[in-house]
């Protein structure tokens, strides 16, 4: 049986490594795999070390990522890979010797299109900031209960790092391109309404670091949430209420406090402390839930820091609903390199799909060998 890992990296120095050894030292019998590194260009010597780790290993393969964005790199991947099962991968997280596999055992045993194990949070460092960070990630408060980070076993909405079955993804086109981020809630979802399933196994882990700080952690929780509406604007089954619930936090606080100011300016002093003490309310009542939860990370941690926590939930809520509330408003961001701007003219995902399956595994050789010669003819985008 063969399966084909893709990882997507750039500028990974602090992480690679350690990050493609876990998945090339597997222990899968009777498995062969290779693992697909896509590299979207890095600068910072991350391809330098997996040249060096290529040479050592040949089941490791180097690939170009022009685009610079995940779902080109995933879709790579894809088009490289003649396996069975594809290992959607990413570079800070370190897997378990029988990450594979399990998931793939689980596969079999459930019937399900894809699997990934339980991620477990870790620290970028010893630091308070770097614990809170983790913590915070870790808060089914701060991610919801419903987050692949603190979802319980069983068939799941979606999942982290999976193992699938790699023809599914061909059939629905590959990974939407046009997504910069939640490219796999969209997969997710995509897979679902065909009927497929995915299930979450705790036999099974991998560890991720989360971000080093909270102003990282804050910068990550603002992307996200700003790509959230945009999401939602191509696939508006992607997302769960859950994804917009920072957004209501801070869009009802906002409108209290300026409805307040309003007040002040009309001169009507009781409604502008009535709308003021609202607004405080809310604030209050989510720093009262942030505290209950950092009271109970303390305990579990057995030190003080959790109860910092309150302050760390409600800024990631804050520049999470921040993120969706200027996308919704069309203020404009700087994604970094996000393909020196030819998002928009990438194929759709028909044309993807055609691509994709151009270069599928069939039982027939001639076939097979047919659809790689066309893939060689679409190495990527359509020139403009």
């Amino acid at each position: 049986m063969m399966v084909s890992a893709v990882m997507a990296v750039r500028d990974e120095i602090g992480w690679i490594e350690r990050a493609v050894t876990s998945v090339l030292e597997q222990d899968a019998p009777g498995v062969d795999l290779e693992v697909l590194v896509v590299d979207g260009g890095s600068t910072d010597g991350t391809r330098e070390v997996l040249q060096e780790m290529s040479a050592r290993d040949p089941r490791l393969r180097v690939l170009d990522n022009p685009h610079g964005l995940t779902p080109h790199a995933f879709n790579t991947g894809l088009r490289e890979s003649t396996a069975d099962y594809v290992c959607i991968l990413g570079s800070h997280a370190s897997y378990d010797r029988d990450y594979v596999r399990v998931c793939l055992e689980e596969l079999e045993r459930t019937g399900a299109t894809g699997c990934s194990g339980r991620v477990i949070l870790e620290p970028a460092g010893d630091s308070l900031a770097a614990q809170l960070s983790a913590w915070t990630l870790g808060s089914p408060f701060a991610s919801s209960g419903r987050s692949f980070r603190t979802a319980p076993q069983g068939f799941a909405d979606t999942i982290p790092y999976p193992v699938f079955r790699r023809q599914p993804l061909v059939e629905l086109g590959g990974y939407n391109e046009r997504l910069a981020r939640n490219q796999d809630n969209d997969m997710n979802q995509r897979l679902r309404a065909a009927g497929h399933r995915l299930y979450l196994t705790w036999r099974t882990s991998c560890r991720y670091r989360a971000q080093p700080g909270p102003r990282e952690l804050m910068r990550y929780a603002y992307r996200n949430g700003y790509w959230n509406f945009l999401t939602v604007r191509e696939n508006r089954r992607a997302m769960r209420l859950r994804h917009f619930m920072p957004l209501l936090f801070v869009a009802c606080v906002l409108l209290l406090g300026l409805a307040a100011l309003a007040a002040v300016a009309l001169g009507d002093g009781t409604l502008a402390a009535v709308l003021a003490l609202l607004a405080a309310a809310g604030v209050g009542l989510h720093l009262a839930a942030g505290l209950a939860e950092g009271i109970r990370t303390a305990w579990r941690a057995r030190r003080p820091g959790p109860l910092l926590l309150p302050a760390c939930i409600l800024g990631f809520h804050a520049s999470y609903g921040a993120g969706t509330l200027a996308a919704l408003l069309g203020l404009r961001r700087r994604e970094p390199r996000q393909g020196q701007g030819q998002a928009h003219r990438e194929p759709q995902l028909a044309e993807l799909g055609e691509r994709l399956r151009d270069h599928r595994v069939t039982d027939h050789h001639d076939e097979q060998a047919a659809g790689e010669d066309r893939l060689r003819g679409h190495p990527g985008s359509p020139p403009p």
